[in-house]
């Protein structure tokens, strides 16, 4: 019987039967030792399965040990030579500091981090050198997705693989001249270099487990390749903290995805301080994982740590390293080799005897795991070869390691970017450059022949690999023919007379027709949220199935139905659930496809408009970064056409929203002709002619008739204005009526009215965005300023509207500020009245709502006379008698206060 069975038993003084359970305990110990570790885990699980089954309440814990998962005598080394490895990564060490500190020494507001991959090197390293594929024609490249503070490391790294220059290096977060170099992963200001964008926090985990599940649905579809490929996750432990970060990990376990691996760097810190200062953010982390179906690894230990352990027969060591909470841990890394002996292994008599023939120093250098090149090794093996499950490596590291006392483990660490000459020498000595000390003032890079041992090292790893990483493909090697926008008919002629349809119905016909297409029809990815029936959407569920990686293992209920629910292993729609950031994170991993896959996709992304650009918005602003093309579809789009919901339902601010996203282009259309000539033409300009945009589409569930496509009017439609309809010659005054989505019907209405009543004519404009007038309009001014001598450009609004008359009348279903975009554009002297949903939704009928935003026809005909009264064309009494004619109450509050 070992010492640590007598411990256990000495501690159950309840035990009713001591010598029952040493019996016990024997039989377990000779299992192990004659036949193993795994078979006495299966008989343990056996019995712990079969005491359930009979009524027994034993408690679950998804925790183990707090030791290395991989056993030190079975863990893998690394096969690379370690000490060039270490060289290299010294020097990487060196050149990102050497970046970060010049560029904060010639303008100290420019930033950067020093700390997070000081922490990461060893495991990018091993990464680097070991595991991660380019793209070649034997792979089809691993997807990283790179912890965003350590971005130094990996400019540091590709300097010395000949990627970047001095000069790029020198113009760190410097970008505007060209030359330099992003603060974080930015595939839009960097195309050829990074994969993705993975600040905000928490985007980088979330987005990277879409990703690879749509790697497998790539697959599943046969429309590519992906069996070996791997998307590797790096984040820090207190960006865990994220809702986004842990959001998908069930789907990911759900879903078995073991092309996917995720690495918390788990420094123990934040920016302010520890991540768990009173507990242990591995323990917490690994609990979260293991029950949502994970493979989880700890890498908690280096080499140093495997004797002690060893000899820790009575698991006192074991128990200390449990009992210690991450605050300890970082004070202990903050301080020396003496202190760690008093306060660490303090903790017991013996452990102090444990480590009494050790040095403080030898003490000192016990490093974490995230230190130790075999370790990361073993743990990286593991994570890419494991089948069946997602893993998550949980790698304890120290933040600012290297940096001594000018930051390692400290809460100063993360905010780190300016280091005085004596540190800048310390970190040269203790990473060993031969880098003499009447240059250390300058910091200078450090950059050895090509020809040395090292830097052929470097390049062979990587040659071995497929070439460097990371890199970033701008096209697609493949050409899809898009159809002609004759092959919409069906939506681009005039409803039947009593016919009515909504601009979604118009949608689904057009998504249908794509679907049907030789050229396309495999290539869309129509992506929902539980919304399918709401949109109309329900019979591609049948048509063209639900993705499933085990098919679907049961009858549906609906089966006797026509459009049945169907899941199908090769099924082309994904379907998220109730979940608006995975439906963004799956939207984004197909429209960024043509660079990570080589493959054009073109997802159709449909929801409540509501429930987008407000809830997902960091995503959507990432996808303009991964210059990301597709369509997102806000259906049951406006303030007033989800009448029944109420005010968290009711979508008045998308299109304000959207407008702030470069990309983005954004319309509103109210006809299906319009949401035609709209999605044929982002079809030529991100598959045709691959141009990095991606298009927004507000549609209603409203029917009414719509007048069809009158030839000559496509540009005006994709410029975002042209004229609808032409009022009557006859009347004196005249005035122009403008408006967008379902409250165009209430302009059309409105000019009716004028007519009829008053005596007044109005020309009707479509203006399926306002958001593209005004780039275009800004654009023009732009020009105009910058080239005076020349002759002045036209923005395309004051086009429009300078040869009309009378005043310009705007009503929409979304806030002023909307369509207040455009008014800097109209032309001089004329009036422009803007009317919209500013405040709160609210559940009630369309017509009571348009009444209460005052955006409906009599509001527009209330509006046009006081603009001809204002003008003196009319007397004030006009407006007056209108108001009492049409039963408005003068003295209603402002919807904006209720």
């Amino acid at each position: 019987m070992s010492a640590q069975l007598d411990q256990v038993l000495a501690q159950a003084t309840n035990d009713p039967d001591v010598i029952e359970t040493k019996e016990w305990l024997d039989a377990l110990e000779a299992v192990i030792e004659t036949e193993g570790p795994e078979r006495a885990h299966y008989l343990m699980e056996r019995m712990v399965d079969l005491a359930r089954r009979r009524g027994a309440q034993i408690p679950f814990s998804s925790n183990t040990a707090y030791v290395n998962t991989i056993p030190a005598h079975i863990g893998e080394h690394c096969p690379g030579n370690l000490e060039i490895e270490e060289r290299l990564r010294s020097w990487m060490r060196w050149n990102a500091m050497a970046m970060v500190v010049k560029a904060n020494r010639l303008d100290g507001d420019l930033g950067g981090h020093l700390s997070s991959f000081a922490s990461l090197a060893n495991m990018l390293g091993i990464g680097f050198n070991h595991f991660w594929h380019a793209p070649s024609e034997n792979h089809g490249g691993d997807l990283l997705y790179i912890q965003g503070h350590s971005s130094p490391g990996v400019y540091a790294r590709a300097f010395l693989e000949g990627r970047l220059t001095e000069e790029q290096m020198l113009h760190f977060r410097r970008e505007v001249d060209g030359k330099g170099l992003s603060s974080y992963p930015h595939p839009k200001l960097m195309p050829n270099f990074w994969q993705f964008p993975t600040v905000s926090m928490g985007l980088g985990p979330l987005m990277a487990i879409y990703q690879a599940r749509f790697l497998k649905y790539l697959h599943a579809r046969s429309i590519a390749d992906t069996a070996n490929r791997k998307v590797w996750a790096f984040c820090g432990d207190g960006e865990m903290d994220e809702p986004e970060s842990m959001g998908a990990i069930g789907m990911a376990g759900r879903e078995k995805l073991d092309n996917l691996v995720i690495v918390v760097n788990c420094n123990l810190q934040r920016l302010d301080g520890p991540v768990r200062g009173n507990g242990k953010i591995i323990q917490e982390l690994e609990s979260d994982f293991r029950g949502a179906g994970w493979n989880v690894v700890k890498v908690i230990w280096g080499a140093g740590w495997d004797d002690l352990l060893a000899r820790d027969k009575e698991g006192i060591l074991q128990q200390v390293m449990m009992d210690t909470v991450d605050g300890e841990y970082q004070n202990y890394k903050a301080k020396d080799g003496a202190f760690v002996r008093k306060n660490f292994f303090g903790k017991h008599p013996k452990l102090l005897e444990l480590v009494s023939k050790m040095s403080d120093d030898d003490i000192w250098h016990l490093t974490r795991g995230g230190h130790d090149p075999h370790k990361i090794y073993a743990a990286f093996k593991v994570a890419q070869e494991h089948k069946g499950q997602p893993t998550v490596l949980l790698v304890k590291s120290i933040k600012g390691y290297g940096f001594g006392k000018s930051g390692e483990a400290r809460n100063t660490a993360h905010n780190t970017k300016k280091l005085d000459d004596e540190a800048i020498k310390a970190m040269r000595d203790r990473f060993q450059l031969p880098i003499p000390d009447d240059q250390l003032a300058a910091v200078p890079f450090f950059k050895p022949a090509d020809d040395t041992p090292e830097m052929i090292y470097l390049h062979e790893r990587r040659k071995a690999l497929g070439g460097y990483l990371p890199q970033r493909r701008m096209k697609a090697d493949e050409e899809l023919i898009v159809p002609p926008l004759e092959s919409f008919k069906a939506v681009l002629e005039p409803t039947a007379e009593g016919r009515e349809i909504s601009t979604t119905q118009a949608y689904v016909r057009i998504l249908t027709t794509l679907l049907r297409d030789p050229s396309l029809g495999q290539r869309i990815v129509p992506i929902m949220v539980d919304e399918s029936r709401t949109f109309g959407m329900e019979g591609l569920f049948r048509q063209i199935g639900i993705f499933s990686q085990v098919g679907q293992l049961y009858e549906p209920v609906d089966k006797d139905q026509v459009m049945y629910y169907r899941e199908d292993k090769a099924g082309q729609i994904l379907q998220e659930g109730i979940n608006e950031a995975g439906g963004m994170s799956s939207w984004i991993a197909a429209a960024t496809s043509y660079s990570t896959n080589n493959r054009v996709m073109i997802p159709f992304y449909t929801y409540y408009s509501m429930f987008g650009f407000q809830r997902i918005g960091d995503l959507a602003w990432a996808a303009g970064d991964m210059r990301a093309r597709g369509f997102l579809i806000g259906g049951t789009a406006g303030r007033t056409t989800l009448n029944g919901e109420g005010l968290q339902h009711e979508d008045g601010h998308s299109h304000v929203i959207a407008s702030t996203i470069p990309n983005c282009v954004p319309y509103d259309p109210t006809f299906s002709h319009e949401v035609a000539v709209i999605m044929h033409d982002g079809l030529r300009r991100m598959v045709t002619e691959q141009e990095d945009v991606f298009y927004y589409l507000t549609l209603m569930n409203e029917n009414y008739s719509h007048p069809g496509l009158k030839a000559g009017s496509e540009d005006g439609i994709i410029k975002g204005l042209y004229l609808l309809q032409e009022g009557g010659k006859e009347a004196k005054l005249r005035v122009q009526l403008m408006g967008s989505g379902t409250i165009l019907r209430e302009v059309i209405e409105g000019a009716a009215l004028l007519e009829k009543d008053w005596g007044i004519n109005a020309d009707i404009w479509s203006a399926p965005s306002f958001t593209l007038l005004a780039r275009d309009g800004q654009d023009v001014e732009r020009w105009n300023m910058l080239h005076p001598t020349d002759a002045p450009r036209v923005a395309h609004i004051t086009a429009c509207l300078q040869d009309t008359s009378g005043p310009i009348i705007v009503s929409t279903d979304y806030m002023r500020t909307y369509a207040e975009q455009v008014r800097a554009f109209v032309p001089n002297g004329r009036t422009y009245k803007v009317l919209g949903t500013d405040g709160f939704g609210r559940s009630d009928t369309r017509a009571k709502l348009r009444e209460f935003f005052e955006v409906n026809r009599y509001f527009v005909v209330i509006s046009a006379l006081k603009a001809l009264a204002d003008e003196g064309k009319i007397k004030a009494a006009v407006v007056a008698e209108a108001i009492t004619k049409y039963g408005i109450n003068p003295e209603k509050l402002n919807p904006v206060t209720q």
